[in-house]
């Protein structure tokens, strides 16, 4: 289906050999800001990586930015993570690394070549974040919400067709949190197709978008409480 990005039907999810959820029917429309919602372990993180391929599709049928996920062979993994760009609750940037060489080792490591084409795209995924730092600071000098708007920004860097955030605020004060789940509006008002997985409920109810939730092993769509 060309207007959803993700599409599951029937699938099964599981991890280490144990299921984790079944009869995953869920779609993620293009130019969407979905939620997935749910308790610590209720799956949540299992359904993301399988949305990259991390963990193969036990069952049923999944498509992610045009990859059959039933037939995903581990050589066309790159190709489906250079549609998608994930953002995580840690982070992940690479402590011994400047901020620029964080952003330089994913352009290079997708194919980028030209300097100065480098350097103009971080850039202008920094302005998009709406961070000016100085890209020869190290993560550890840079707060908590400083180090996640660069994650994003590195998430942002190959123009992604979906954004993935896997508990993004989880590590942030409130406060934080709020400009971040902000920044991430932005970015889905400028058109870009986001799924956040979250156990923070109340956190979402100011951000209109479908929401579905992980419990007892199955995905269901909710309705948000004005």
């Amino acid at each position: 289906m060309p207007d959803n990005i993700v599409t599951f039907s029937d699938a099964t999810i599981s991890q280490s050999g144990k299921t984790i959820l079944t009869n995953v029917s869920i779609d993620v429309p293009k130019g969407s800001f979905v939620f997935l919602i749910g308790k610590t372990g209720s799956g949540k993180s299992s359904l993301i990586k399988t949305i990259y391929g991390d963990l193969m599709l036990a069952g049923g049928l999944g498509n992610v930015t045009g990859h059959d996920l039933t037939r995903l062979k581990s050589k066309q993994i790159p190709s489906l993570r250079r549609e998608l760009g994930v953002v995580f609750q840690d982070f992940k940037l690479l402590p011994d690394r400047t901020i620029g060489d964080n952003l330089k080792f994913v352009l290079r490591a997708t194919g980028w070549k030209n300097k100065n084409e480098i350097d103009q795209r971080i850039d202008q995924v920094l302005e998009m974040v709406g961070i000016a730092v100085n890209k020869n600071k190290y993560p550890f000098e840079l707060s908590g919400g400083e180090q996640q708007r660069i994650a994003i920004a590195r998430a942002l860097l190959n123009d992604p067709k979906l954004i993935i955030a896997d508990e993004p605020t989880g590590n942030l004060d409130p406060q934080t949190s709020m400009e971040i789940m902000q920044l991430f509006k932005s970015l889905h008002q400028k058109g870009m197709t986001l799924l956040m997985a979250t156990h923070d409920y109340q956190m979402i109810v100011k951000f209109p978008g479908k929401i579905f939730k992980c419990e007892d092993g199955k995905v269901f769509e909710v309705i948000a409480k004005t």
